[in-house]
């Protein structure tokens, strides 16, 4: 039998050996520091450590002892965590002993991180309901769109990765689940995708995977999609030069909220329905009402960035600041402009894009150009909804300054002096 020994200086010093381990007789055996070799009268061996928690004493199964030749002289191949491990060898013992004994003295129940360590990581089938469960209750969603969600999914995403577990699934697992749909069913391809994405982006908060989804992985593998018919977006290369032509025209209300959207990246309603009390121009934050949020009734804040600021102080020059429930762009009755005011200056131009696929617009550029900035950030700056957990993971206030950052990136892009192809034809003022 062995039993704990104190060094000069305190340290507790291990005391077992692999050959004392082999031939223990049946009893209890310290190694130190709290880990013990326990061995039965039948002869079995196990290893039990010896903690303080919460100021009471608990005893801690580690496993069976591991006593094979080859084990002992080999850990080639031998990549399972120690957490997951049924025998343990005399030094694997010590290790998870230390692991645990930290974990205590951090104040976290040892048990609890050993039974968390333990669990694999879910299958993509399982996070896509907890993720899908987390919007709901977090986000509100419509049934019509939580069923569309998992119906997606199930349908289109599953057959390839559905039982694949999450930790696991890499950028050609994602491409070769969407080749299906990605050419004949681009509009579904694309919410697939993002869809997709939203899960491994769960998984990634609550820490069954290592990193988040790899959006540009996947697009180097999937190539564009065709081009949906619902709002054709103009190329993000595009837009400064189309910017700076509306910029230079006629400030019509038209033109105005035109560029407040482009700027902002807000769908066009959002920005018919402004008004001077949600604009805070020394914090540079507009903040729309739960009540003006249609896709999930909740209160959102946008940062105002300079193109942003510019245009607002355009707007004040023919609108009402200093009251501040007037609408920042009225029409003659002081009262909401028509969407057509604002889609109106497109298609006066001729141009064959709308002005809701400019969100598309600032999506592309953000995900080719800023793969840095998490893709979520993005997504809520579109006031898009993001899972609670993902918002926690980068904490709310720096959630907030991420955004910030995003939008000022986007400002010096489209007030840069690109120039394309895209020129602003001459069209009547709206």
């Amino acid at each position: 039998m062995s039993r704990d020994c104190v060094g000069t200086n305190g340290v507790t010093v291990a005391t077992l050996t692999a050959k004392a381990v082999t031939n223990a007789k049946a009893g209890r055996h310290a190694d130190g520091g709290g880990l013990y070799l326990l061995v039965k009268p039948t002869g079995a061996r196990s290893w039990v450590l010896r903690v303080q928690v919460d100021g009471k004493r608990r005893d801690i199964g580690l496993g069976a002892v591991e006593t094979s030749a080859l084990a002992l002289r080999s850990d080639i191949g031998d990549d399972i965590p120690l957490e997951e491990k049924a025998r343990l060898t005399l030094s694997e013992a010590r290790e998870l002993a230390t692991r645990l004994r930290n974990a205590a003295k951090a104040g976290r129940d040892p048990v609890a991180e050993r039974q968390k360590d333990r669990k694999p990581p879910p299958t993509f089938r399982e996070a896509a309901k907890a993720t899908h469960a987390a919007q709901v209750k977090s986000h509100g969603w419509s049934d019509k769109t939580a069923a569309a969600f998992l119906s997606s999914l199930e349908t289109h995403a599953y057959p390839k990765l559905g039982n694949r577990r999450v930790d696991l699934i890499e950028a050609e697992d994602i491409a070769n689940a969407l080749a299906p749909i990605w050419t004949a069913k681009p509009d579904m391809a694309k919410k697939v995708r993002q869809r997709i994405a939203s899960v491994l982006d769960y998984a990634s908060a609550k820490k069954w995977r290592s990193t988040e989804a790899p959006r540009k992985s996947v697009s180097a593998l999937t190539g564009k999609t065709k081009k949906g018919g619902n709002f054709p977006a103009m190329p993000y290369a595009d837009v400064p030069a189309y910017y700076r032509s509306l910029s230079e025209a006629t400030p019509t209300k038209g033109r105005l909220g035109l560029m407040l959207a482009i700027a902002t990246g807000a769908r066009s309603i959002e920005v018919r329905e402004a008004r001077w009390q949600h604009i805070d121009i020394d914090r540079k934050i507009w903040t729309r009402p739960a009540s003006l949020m249609r896709k999930n009734n909740e209160e959102h804040t946008v940062t105002l960035n300079d193109a942003a600021l510019a245009v607002i102080e355009r707007i004040a020059e023919i609108s009402s600041p200093s009251k501040p429930e007037t609408l920042l762009l009225a029409n003659g009755k002081g009262t909401e402009l028509s969407d057509m005011t604002i889609s109106k200056v497109m298609r006066d131009a001729a141009l064959r894009w709308v002005p809701h696929g400019f969100r598309s617009s600032f999506r592309d550029w953000a995900a080719e150009q800023h793969p840095e900035i998490p893709d979520p950030v993005a997504e809520a700056a579109l006031s898009h909804s993001v899972p609670d957990a993902v918002v926690a993971a980068y904490k709310r206030t720096k959630f907030l300054e991420m955004r910030r950052t995003l939008l000022d990136h986007w400002s010096a892009f489209i007030l840069s002096d690109r120039t394309n192809v895209v020129e602003l034809s001459s069209a009547r003022s709206v």
